[in-house]
């Protein structure tokens, strides 16, 4: 019962918006107003696609059963969908009507490892080191789900010409799944691209993204007896801790806003066994990928000069590259627009006090404050300096993008915290507010090409002089496995 009622204030809130906005001067009254309807009336099963994706909490190049169940939503209300894209058994585009305007829509649906958490509000793992939808991926697809199919019900009712397409993209934590997709053409007919993702705040814009490379450095040595023949031994496990203090040491010498993450993903089997195989893995940003690829570089000769030191062989794999999102303030200015429309998320009773508790278990110095999950911040003043392969979809095409306040205020991406609000009706109702922006957005595409033009002269403004190249090597192939150790 809780439940409902909960739903109908989040009605009641979004419709009162909408009436004031076409006040305003905002177009097509009518129209919005049916969309939203149509999203209120589907939004109670899409929390229960959301859940069930969450309790999934597959990773990334894995998500079967994720991505199934989003290609069974889709065809079931019409789309046509094409399956596997670029060889990617996760990968896939739901397409329903004809013509231009080509509209996408982008969906993830990878969970993380390690962050398997209960919905409540104590540290409480579901399957201990399992995965959890930390970064809220679980709503991201749904979301994005039922802003496509909203929109189909907005075509059709009003007898409008163009294609709207719901691209299923797999690992975008850090399986590059889209550019492989744009690799394969998936995005090469689109006019334009909306996206959102999960966060503690609403607002439209990503400002500050970082370009980002990853790659596994694995070394080989020579395995011997630690005691009796340690002089025999080479230790692959000796040149990642050598490359690792490299990087370290490197740290002052790079600018200022580059970010260089770690993790040893092999470092041998035994303590008396000199290590012959050992892995590291890294992740490198930076705003721009041109002063990126200079930095990597000497985070590469970091890895050679271990292996020299330490008589080894280096062998690297790059895992993953994205650029940053270039901004597109036509599609950007729409998208805030309609956000301020739909508005932000009001709790119940009890998510109140379950956001009281959440943020009880962080520091919350600097962080927003309570009851800023109702309002609509604006990009500028967000730092939302994370990575995307997004980046590289607007690199491509004219690209707008949204966070809505799925996690209570405060709350770190990538924590326990995050993934018990991705599981819950807080996390439902921001997927609500970005299902209902997203659709209303792309309807304004639809009805007003003008729009299209202008984003396309914002994409091409900024694209100018500079040469979209993924710096993931032509001939590789996507990663499936690449949260294997």
């Amino acid at each position: 019962m809780k439940s409902i009622l909960a739903l109908l204030l989040v009605t009641t809130v979004s419709m009162g918006l909408v009436q004031t906005g076409t006040r305003q001067g905002k177009p097509n009254r009518d129209g919005q107003a049916d969309l939203l309807n149509f999203i209120d009336s589907q939004a109670e099963h899409f929390g229960e696609v959301s859940r069930k994706i969450w309790e999934f909490a597959e990773l990334g190049y894995k998500e079967n059963r994720s991505a199934d169940l989003l290609k069974s939503e889709l065809r079931n209300a019409g789309f046509e969908i094409q399956d596997k894209v670029a060889d990617i058994p996760t990968a896939f585009t739901a397409t329903w009507g004809q013509g231009s305007p080509v509209i996408g829509l982008l969906g993830e649906y990878d969970a993380l490892p390690g962050l398997s958490q209960d919905a409540s509000t104590e540290k409480k793992p579901l399957v201990v080191g399992g995965s959890g939808h930390g970064c809220g991926h679980n709503l991201l697809g749904s979301a994005s789900a039922l802003a496509a199919i909203a929109l189909k019900h907005f075509l059709t009712e009003r007898k409008l010409g163009g294609t709207i397409r719901f691209y299923g993209t797999p690992a975008e934590e850090g399986g590059a799944g889209k550019v492989y997709m744009a690799r394969a053409g998936a995005f090469s007919d689109c006019n334009a691209i909306l996206a959102w993702h999960p966060g503690d705040q609403n607002y439209a814009g990503w400002r500050n993204s970082l370009a980002t490379i990853s790659a596994k450095f694995r070394f080989r040595g020579q395995a011997a007896h630690a005691a009796i023949s340690p002089d025999q031994g080479r230790s692959a496990l000796d040149a990642v801790a050598l490359m690792n203090h490299a990087v370290e040491l490197l740290r002052e010498h790079v600018p200022e806003s580059t970010r260089i993450h770690y993790v040893v993903t092999g470092g041998g089997s035994a303590p008396n066994i000199v290590p012959e195989f050992a892995e590291v893995y890294y992740q490198a940003r930076h705003r721009e990928m041109p002063v990126l690829d200079d930095i990597w570089k000497r985070i590469v000769k970091c890895a050679e000069a271990a292996a020299l030191a330490t008589e080894t062989r280096m062998e690297l794999e790059i895992i993953s590259s994205s650029y940053n999102v270039l901004s597109n303030d036509t599609l950007n200015d729409l998208l805030d627009r309609n956000l301020r429309i739909v508005g932000g998320v009001r709790y119940s009773e009890d998510e109140r006090l379950f956001a009281q508790k959440i943020r009880a278990t962080l520091s919350t110095e600097g962080a927003p404050p309570s009851g800023s999950e109702a309002q609509i911040q604006t990009a500028d003043t967000m730092r939302d300096t994370g990575s995307s392969d997004v980046g590289d979809v607007s690199w491509l095409v004219p690209t707008g993008h949204l966070w809505t306040a799925t996690f209570v205020p405060g709350t770190p991406l990538h924590s326990w915290q995050s993934t018990a609000c991705a599981g819950m009706s807080i996390g439902r109702k921001g997927l609500v507010v970005a299902a209902k922006t997203l659709a209303l957005t792309a309807a304004d595409l639809f009805l007003e090409p003008n729009k299209l033009e202008a984003a396309r002269s914002d994409f091409k403004r900024r694209r100018a002089g500079n040469e979209y190249r993924s710096r993931i090597p032509p001939d590789r192939k996507p990663p499936l496995n690449y949260r294997d150790n």
